[in-house]
Protein backbone atom coordinates (compact mmCIF):
# COMPACT_ATOMS: atom_id res chain seq x y z
CA UNK A 1 0.00 0.00 0.00
CA UNK A 2 1.50 3.19 -1.02
CA UNK A 3 -1.40 5.39 0.53
CA UNK A 4 -2.04 6.76 -3.04
CA UNK A 5 -5.59 4.88 -3.67
CA UNK A 6 -6.57 4.98 -0.48
CA UNK A 7 -10.43 4.72 0.29
CA UNK A 8 -9.97 5.45 3.92
CA UNK A 9 -12.11 8.39 5.05
CA UNK A 10 -12.76 10.22 8.30
CA UNK A 11 -14.86 12.70 9.23
CA UNK A 12 -12.91 16.02 10.40
CA UNK A 13 -11.50 16.17 13.70
CA UNK A 14 -9.65 18.72 16.02
CA UNK A 15 -6.27 17.20 17.18
CA UNK A 16 -3.77 19.57 19.33
CA UNK A 17 -0.25 20.04 17.88
CA UNK A 18 2.70 20.14 20.57
CA UNK A 19 6.27 21.03 19.27
CA UNK A 20 8.48 20.02 22.63
CA UNK A 21 11.67 21.56 22.68
CA UNK A 22 14.48 19.80 23.18
CA UNK A 23 14.88 17.29 25.97
CA UNK A 24 16.41 13.90 27.62
CA UNK A 25 14.79 10.99 26.83
CA UNK A 26 13.74 10.29 30.29
CA UNK A 27 11.54 13.64 30.02
CA UNK A 28 10.33 12.58 26.49
CA UNK A 29 9.12 9.61 27.66
CA UNK A 30 6.93 10.83 30.65
CA UNK A 31 5.80 13.43 28.43
CA UNK A 32 4.14 10.96 25.85
CA UNK A 33 2.99 9.00 28.79
CA UNK A 34 1.45 11.65 30.47
CA UNK A 35 -0.23 12.91 27.67
CA UNK A 36 -1.51 9.46 26.86
CA UNK A 37 -3.28 9.71 30.52
CA UNK A 38 -5.01 12.62 30.15
CA UNK A 39 -5.87 11.75 26.56
CA UNK A 40 -7.48 8.77 27.35
CA UNK A 41 -9.36 10.19 30.77
CA UNK A 42 -10.58 12.63 28.36
CA UNK A 43 -8.84 16.08 29.43
CA UNK A 44 -7.16 16.61 26.37
CA UNK A 45 -7.71 16.42 22.69
CA UNK A 46 -5.84 14.17 20.55
CA UNK A 47 -2.35 15.02 20.17
CA UNK A 48 0.56 15.30 17.68
CA UNK A 49 3.72 15.61 19.42
CA UNK A 50 7.12 16.46 17.27
CA UNK A 51 10.41 16.18 19.44
CA UNK A 52 14.27 15.94 19.20
CA UNK A 53 16.60 14.49 21.95
CA UNK A 54 19.81 16.32 24.06
CA UNK A 55 21.22 14.57 24.33
CA UNK A 56 21.49 11.30 22.26
CA UNK A 57 19.39 8.52 23.65
CA UNK A 58 19.02 4.97 23.13
CA UNK A 59 15.55 3.34 23.96
CA UNK A 60 14.80 -0.28 24.33
CA UNK A 61 11.55 -1.59 23.58
CA UNK A 62 9.11 -2.46 26.33
CA UNK A 63 10.83 -5.75 26.48
CA UNK A 64 14.33 -5.38 25.18
CA UNK A 65 16.46 -7.20 27.74
CA UNK A 66 18.22 -3.97 29.03
CA UNK A 67 22.14 -6.16 28.43
CA UNK A 68 21.18 -5.57 25.14
CA UNK A 69 22.69 -2.07 25.61
CA UNK A 70 26.20 -1.12 26.04
CA UNK A 71 26.15 1.03 28.75
CA UNK A 72 30.37 1.92 28.75
CA UNK A 73 29.82 3.10 25.02
CA UNK A 74 26.61 5.42 25.97
CA UNK A 75 28.83 7.13 28.69
CA UNK A 76 31.48 7.66 26.53
CA UNK A 77 29.73 9.14 24.20
CA UNK A 78 27.61 11.34 26.57
CA UNK A 79 24.40 9.41 25.02
CA UNK A 80 21.33 8.56 28.18
CA UNK A 81 19.61 5.31 27.90
CA UNK A 82 15.94 5.22 28.39
CA UNK A 83 13.12 2.34 27.98
CA UNK A 84 10.01 2.80 26.09
CA UNK A 85 6.83 1.89 27.12
CA UNK A 86 6.14 0.92 23.61
CA UNK A 87 7.52 -2.41 22.09
CA UNK A 88 10.06 -3.01 18.76
CA UNK A 89 13.79 -3.32 19.35
CA UNK A 90 16.69 -0.18 19.98
CA UNK A 91 16.77 3.05 18.71
CA UNK A 92 19.80 5.62 18.98
CA UNK A 93 17.46 9.17 18.81
CA UNK A 94 20.54 11.76 17.49
CA UNK A 95 19.94 13.76 14.51
CA UNK A 96 16.22 12.60 13.88
CA UNK A 97 12.72 13.78 14.74
CA UNK A 98 10.28 11.77 16.71
CA UNK A 99 6.71 12.03 16.16
CA UNK A 100 3.99 10.69 18.29
CA UNK A 101 0.26 10.34 17.88
CA UNK A 102 -1.84 10.13 21.18
CA UNK A 103 -4.98 9.12 20.62
CA UNK A 104 -8.48 7.58 22.35
CA UNK A 105 -8.90 4.46 22.37
CA UNK A 106 -12.31 5.06 20.26
CA UNK A 107 -10.76 7.17 17.94
CA UNK A 108 -11.52 6.09 14.25
CA UNK A 109 -7.53 6.66 13.26
CA UNK A 110 -6.62 4.08 15.72
CA UNK A 111 -9.29 2.02 16.62
CA UNK A 112 -9.24 -1.69 16.04
CA UNK A 113 -5.92 -3.69 15.77
CA UNK A 114 -2.22 -2.20 16.09
CA UNK A 115 -1.98 -3.37 12.16
CA UNK A 116 -5.20 -1.22 11.23
CA UNK A 117 -4.19 1.58 13.28
CA UNK A 118 -0.17 1.36 11.73
CA UNK A 119 -2.08 1.38 8.61
CA UNK A 120 -4.11 4.35 9.25
CA UNK A 121 -1.44 6.64 10.94
CA UNK A 122 1.17 5.36 7.68
CA UNK A 123 -0.82 7.07 5.14
CA UNK A 124 -0.12 10.59 7.35
CA UNK A 125 3.92 9.56 7.23
CA UNK A 126 3.61 8.87 3.54
CA UNK A 127 2.33 12.07 3.06
CA UNK A 128 4.51 14.16 4.82
CA UNK A 129 7.59 11.91 3.10
CA UNK A 130 6.07 12.69 -0.06
CA UNK A 131 6.19 16.48 0.72
CA UNK A 132 9.85 16.15 1.34
CA UNK A 133 10.44 14.88 -2.06
CA UNK A 134 10.41 11.69 -1.63
CA UNK A 135 8.77 8.01 -3.22
CA UNK A 136 7.72 5.99 0.24
CA UNK A 137 5.51 2.90 0.46
CA UNK A 138 4.39 1.35 3.66
CA UNK A 139 3.65 -2.11 2.78
CA UNK A 140 1.86 -5.05 4.66
CA UNK A 141 3.94 -7.69 3.66
CA UNK A 142 6.72 -7.81 5.71
CA UNK A 143 7.07 -10.20 8.69
CA UNK A 144 5.84 -8.11 11.90
CA UNK A 145 9.21 -7.56 14.25
CA UNK A 146 9.14 -9.56 17.39
CA UNK A 147 9.82 -8.59 20.51
CA UNK A 148 12.90 -11.34 20.99
CA UNK A 149 14.35 -10.43 17.73
CA UNK A 150 17.85 -11.59 16.90
CA UNK A 151 18.61 -7.93 15.74
CA UNK A 152 18.37 -5.69 18.71
CA UNK A 153 18.74 -2.31 16.46
CA UNK A 154 14.89 -1.31 15.19
CA UNK A 155 15.97 -0.55 11.79
CA UNK A 156 17.60 -3.72 10.97
CA UNK A 157 14.05 -4.46 9.78
CA UNK A 158 11.25 -2.98 8.22
CA UNK A 159 7.71 -4.11 10.28
CA UNK A 160 4.19 -4.45 8.66
CA UNK A 161 3.07 -0.39 7.17
CA UNK A 162 6.47 0.48 8.23
CA UNK A 163 7.63 3.10 6.36
CA UNK A 164 10.16 2.12 3.27
CA UNK A 165 11.96 4.27 0.33
CA UNK A 166 13.78 2.00 -2.33
CA UNK A 167 13.66 -0.76 -0.25
CA UNK A 168 15.59 0.82 3.01
CA UNK A 169 13.70 1.65 5.99
CA UNK A 170 13.33 5.02 6.80
CA UNK A 171 10.67 5.35 10.13
CA UNK A 172 10.74 2.87 13.04
CA UNK A 173 7.66 3.24 14.50
CA UNK A 174 6.05 1.69 17.87
CA UNK A 175 2.91 1.40 19.40
CA UNK A 176 1.55 0.86 23.17
CA UNK A 177 -2.39 0.40 23.45
CA UNK A 178 -4.16 0.60 26.54
CA UNK A 179 -7.91 0.39 27.64
CA UNK A 180 -8.33 4.25 27.40
CA UNK A 181 -5.93 5.20 24.61
CA UNK A 182 -3.24 4.29 22.30
CA UNK A 183 0.24 5.70 22.04
CA UNK A 184 2.37 4.96 19.17
CA UNK A 185 5.43 7.22 18.26
CA UNK A 186 8.65 6.43 15.79
CA UNK A 187 11.92 7.70 14.82
CA UNK A 188 12.65 9.59 11.57
CA UNK A 189 16.46 10.23 10.72
CA UNK A 190 17.21 13.43 9.08
CA UNK A 191 21.11 12.78 8.45
CA UNK A 192 24.29 11.39 10.07
CA UNK A 193 25.99 7.85 10.06
CA UNK A 194 23.06 5.50 10.30
CA UNK A 195 25.30 2.97 11.95
CA UNK A 196 25.68 4.88 15.20
CA UNK A 197 23.63 2.40 16.85
CA UNK A 198 25.54 -0.46 16.75
CA UNK A 199 28.23 1.22 18.97
CA UNK A 200 25.54 1.23 21.43
CA UNK A 201 24.72 -1.87 21.38
CA UNK A 202 26.58 -5.38 23.08
CA UNK A 203 25.44 -8.05 21.28
CA UNK A 204 27.78 -7.01 18.18
CA UNK A 205 29.93 -9.88 17.35
CA UNK A 206 31.88 -8.47 14.35
CA UNK A 207 31.06 -4.54 13.64
CA UNK A 208 31.83 -4.55 9.98
CA UNK A 209 29.80 -7.31 9.40
CA UNK A 210 26.91 -5.63 10.95
CA UNK A 211 27.17 -2.01 9.35
CA UNK A 212 26.93 -3.64 6.07
CA UNK A 213 24.14 -4.96 6.76
CA UNK A 214 22.31 -2.25 8.27
CA UNK A 215 23.27 -0.05 5.34
CA UNK A 216 21.53 -2.42 3.16
CA UNK A 217 18.12 -1.97 5.37
CA UNK A 218 17.91 1.24 6.33
CA UNK A 219 18.50 5.32 5.49
CA UNK A 220 17.53 8.56 6.53
CA UNK A 221 16.34 11.40 4.77
CA UNK A 222 20.14 12.95 4.23
CA UNK A 223 21.10 9.42 2.43
CA UNK A 224 18.01 9.58 -0.10
CA UNK A 225 17.51 12.73 -1.05
CA UNK A 226 21.31 14.40 -1.38
CA UNK A 227 21.09 17.07 1.54
CA UNK A 228 19.65 17.00 4.97
CA UNK A 229 16.23 18.52 5.25
CA UNK A 230 16.22 21.60 7.92
CA UNK A 231 14.17 20.29 11.05
CA UNK A 232 11.65 22.91 10.55
CA UNK A 233 10.74 21.64 7.13
CA UNK A 234 10.64 17.96 8.69
CA UNK A 235 8.13 19.44 11.18
CA UNK A 236 5.79 21.37 8.32
CA UNK A 237 5.52 18.35 6.36
CA UNK A 238 4.70 16.10 9.18
CA UNK A 239 2.07 18.58 10.05
CA UNK A 240 0.82 19.09 6.71
CA UNK A 241 0.63 15.29 5.64
CA UNK A 242 -0.94 14.32 8.76
CA UNK A 243 -3.56 17.17 8.54
CA UNK A 244 -4.23 16.09 4.76
CA UNK A 245 -3.71 12.20 4.75
CA UNK A 246 -6.06 11.75 8.00
CA UNK A 247 -8.56 14.76 7.82
CA UNK A 248 -7.13 16.84 10.67
CA UNK A 249 -7.70 19.96 11.92
CA UNK A 250 -4.47 21.17 14.25
CA UNK A 251 -4.56 23.43 17.01
CA UNK A 252 -1.81 26.43 16.77
CA UNK A 253 1.63 24.74 18.37
CA UNK A 254 0.35 24.79 21.99
CA UNK A 255 2.27 23.49 24.92
CA UNK A 256 1.59 20.93 28.26
CA UNK A 257 -1.10 21.70 30.21
CA UNK A 258 -0.29 22.38 33.97
CA UNK A 259 -1.46 18.74 34.78
CA UNK A 260 0.07 17.14 31.89
CA UNK A 261 3.38 18.69 33.31
CA UNK A 262 2.69 17.77 36.80
CA UNK A 263 1.97 14.31 35.67
CA UNK A 264 5.27 14.12 33.36
CA UNK A 265 7.52 15.52 36.06
CA UNK A 266 6.29 12.35 38.18
CA UNK A 267 6.63 10.16 35.25
CA UNK A 268 10.09 11.00 35.15
CA UNK A 269 11.14 11.11 38.25
CA UNK A 270 9.24 7.71 39.60
CA UNK A 271 10.02 5.39 36.24
CA UNK A 272 11.75 6.68 33.47
CA UNK A 273 15.13 7.85 35.50
CA UNK A 274 14.96 4.88 37.74
CA UNK A 275 16.83 1.62 37.22
CA UNK A 276 13.14 -0.08 38.32
CA UNK A 277 12.46 0.47 34.75
CA UNK A 278 14.80 0.72 32.41
CA UNK A 279 16.69 -2.68 33.63
CA UNK A 280 13.10 -4.15 34.71
CA UNK A 281 14.00 -6.85 31.86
Amino acid sequence: MDGNNSTLTWSASQWRLILSPPAAGAWNMAVDEAILDHVGAGLSLPTLRLYTWQPGCLSLGFSQPVSHANQQALQQHGWHLVRRPTGGQAVLHIDELTYAVIAPLDEPRVKGSVLTAYRNLSLGLLAALRILGLQPTADSVYVQEQENSRDPACFQNPSNYEITVKGYKLVGSAQARRADGVLQHGSIPIFGEITRVLFCLSRVQNLSTAQEQLRRHAANLESILGKAPDLTAVQAALVEGFASALNLNFTPPQTLTRREEIRAEELARTKYQSDRWTARV
